[in-house]
């Protein structure tokens, strides 16, 4: 049986992390994984977080089960953070935002087996690898200009205006992964008017909330998509806004229809494909967000965490400029999140990878987070070299 196997197609960036490992220079930068890292390369665990299970583990008095959903506290906590308080919503806890996204894929797929996922160009390599997995049918929307690092707008709206009614529009709420680059307010009513034009369902990948403008601004968006269509999924993942990576804490929401019957359908799904979620990450985020004290100490930190990376965007955007002497580099600044593409070609980001120890994916997308004071200097100067 096991010789009939095929050989699979290895992940880019899994690729360079272990090129990045192997790699014995002292003085080498890693760009390309996307984790949130301090300025000495660490991926530290919150303040929030620590307290959080130092509580759990005093007053915790079993390991069972929760239900097949998960603990409906969690899934209530992260429906408010996400579209405020009373919100209503059916939800179920998954294993990170990845779970997530493969159970709204499956809930798709039952429940309209001929609807067409629209994914935006470019986008996370996984929304387009799981689903072609799954056997579904999908099309890519314009979304990025790469000329200008900023949003091919004309382009998009012109491609979501040839949406099927009942077809999906994957769409990211804030924090685009790989460039960087969202819809200001009034773009986001333009996109959210098209697709209640088309009626259309939206689904949200929620992945970077409180790493652009903050919690609230971040979920502006959702928001926004909630109030306009009848329907709704959302992905969310609290990896990296309570820097809980490894825990594997992600809920889906889905806005409309009778809520007591997708609840069901959730439920459902779970048990088909792991039954039971994980509950300890859930369980520390409940924990934080219904706790006055410990959700103001997690909201400094991420305050902290993503004021340092509009300073680091800040410095590398005028670093560029000054270094290339030119005013092409300006879009770093605008763009959000933990990723940029700065419009390398992928020889361009061999030579930083080979000459100089600097990783990033071939597309040229960098995590600002592996960027310290130090570094984007070096960055800077030998980006100048290549171009």
């Amino acid at each position: 049986m096991f010789d009939a196997l095929k050989a699979q197609p290895q992940d880019k960036i899994l690729i360079l992390m272990q090129q990045f490992r192997d790699d014995p220079r002292k003085d080498k930068i890693d760009l390309g994984v996307g984790v949130y890292k301090d300025a000495q390369g660490l991926t530290p665990v919150m303040r929030a977080v620590k307290t959080a299970e130092q509580q759990l583990w005093q007053a915790e008095t079993t390991k069972t089960y929760t239900g097949l959903a998960g603990d409906p506290g969690f899934v209530q906590a992260m429906a408010e953070l996400i579209l405020g308080p009373g919100a209503q919503a059916a939800g179920a806890a998954t294993p990170g935002g990845t779970g997530a996204l493969r159970q709204a894929f499956e809930l798709i797929r039952h429940a309209a087996p001929g609807a067409k996922v629209w994914l935006p160009a470019p986008t996370w390599p996984n929304h387009t690898a799981i689903l072609r997995y799954l056997g579904m049918d999908m099309a890519e929307y314009r979304y990025f200009d790469e000329d200008s690092g900023g949003l091919d707008m004309g382009g998009l709206l012109e491609d979501l205006g040839r949406v099927a009614a009942g077809d999906v529009v994957l769409l990211h709420g804030c924090c685009h992964n790989p460039t960087g680059a969202n819809p200001n307010p009034v773009e986001w009513q333009a996109i959210a008017d098209v697709l209640a034009q088309r009626r259309a369902v939206a689904l949200v990948d929620l992945a970077y909330q409180g790493f652009g403008d903050g919690l609230a601004e971040d979920a502006a968006a959702t928001r926004l998509l909630a109030d306009k269509l009848p329907e709704l999924l959302i992905a969310a993942s609290c990896s990296k806004n309570f820097g809980i990576y490894r825990e594997r804490t992600g809920v889906l929401l889905a806005l409309g229809g009778d809520r007591a019957r997708v609840q069901e359908n959730l439920a459902w799904l779970n048990r088909m494909n792991y039954s039971f979620p994980p509950d300890h990450g859930a369980r520390l985020v409940t924990m934080i967000l219904k706790d006055a004290t410990l959700r103001a100490d997690w909201q400094a930190e991420l305050e902290q965490v993503r004021h340092g990376m509009l300073a680091l965007r800040q410095a590398l955007a005028q670093a560029l400029q000054t270094e290339t002497r030119s005013d092409r580099f300006g879009f770093v600044a605008a763009h959000r999140g933990m990723f940029s593409r700065l419009g390398l070609t992928p020889d361009q980001v061999e030579r930083l990878r080979k000459d100089h120890g600097i990783y990033m994916v071939g597309d040229s997308r960098l995590n600002i987070a592996g960027l310290n004071a130090q570094t984007v200097t070096v960055l800077a100067k030998v980006v100048a070299g290549v171009l």
